[in-house]
């Protein structure tokens, strides 16, 4: 069962998932800019999720081989999908609460053109996560464009959680799981040598 649960099924029920996760947030009886600020957060918590799990999924698979990390590893396209679908979600919301309250005017220049760039990292990436896009950038290339584009990912949302962290259990906590998750890798690299 656990295999049959995966591939473009789990990007569904994830994409379902938030779906209903958003509306329920947007449910009350005049959402307004605090309901889509807790859209803009909860899409974040989402996105960090399906992020870390693709991110460490090779690496989760060949420190601790179960069943569980081989579905993981076999997954990984898909969690990368399922982030995809979650910051898509996560973009709209921002995109929603800017018209109304001007919300990016409080970032600065370097934070808005780096976090847009990643927005568009997570669509080259997506339009890429197929065997098609494998053969036609060859393979060599195709997995530095995504070595390349899930390590800028990274680093945007470690930037992201950082600077709050210190005032913020939340963003510490979220710094943490990030740290983590690139230590998880680099034992991984470490253990296959």
């Amino acid at each position: 069962m656990a295999q049959a649960f995966g591939g473009l099924r789990l990007v569904a029920t994830v994409a379902v998932a938030i779906g209903a996760l958003c509306a329920a947030v947007l449910s009350a009886p005049a959402p307004g800019d605090e309901e889509l600020r807790a859209v803009v957060r909860l899409t974040a918590l989402t996105s960090t999720a399906c992020f870390c799990a693709a991110f460490t999924a090779s690496a989760c698979a060949r420190l601790w081989p179960s069943p569980t990390t081989r579905w993981l590893l076999a997954n990984r396209r898909y969690l990368g999908l399922s982030f995809a679908v979650s910051h898509l979600a996560h973009g709209l919301a921002i995109g929603a609460l800017q018209r109304r309250t001007d919300f990016l005017a409080g970032y600065d220049l370097t934070t808005l053109i780096g976090g847009g760039f990643g927005f568009v990292v997570i669509a080259i990436l997506a339009a890429t996560s197929n065997e098609a896009a494998v053969r036609w950038l060859g393979a060599a290339a195709w997995k530095r464009l995504h070595t390349i584009g899930v390590y800028y990912l990274w680093a945007i949302f470690v930037f992201t959680y950082i600077g709050p962290a210190a005032e913020s259990p939340y963003h510490a906590a979220m710094t943490l799981l990030l740290v983590l998750a690139l230590a998880l890798r680099f034992a991984a690299r470490r253990a296959a040598t």
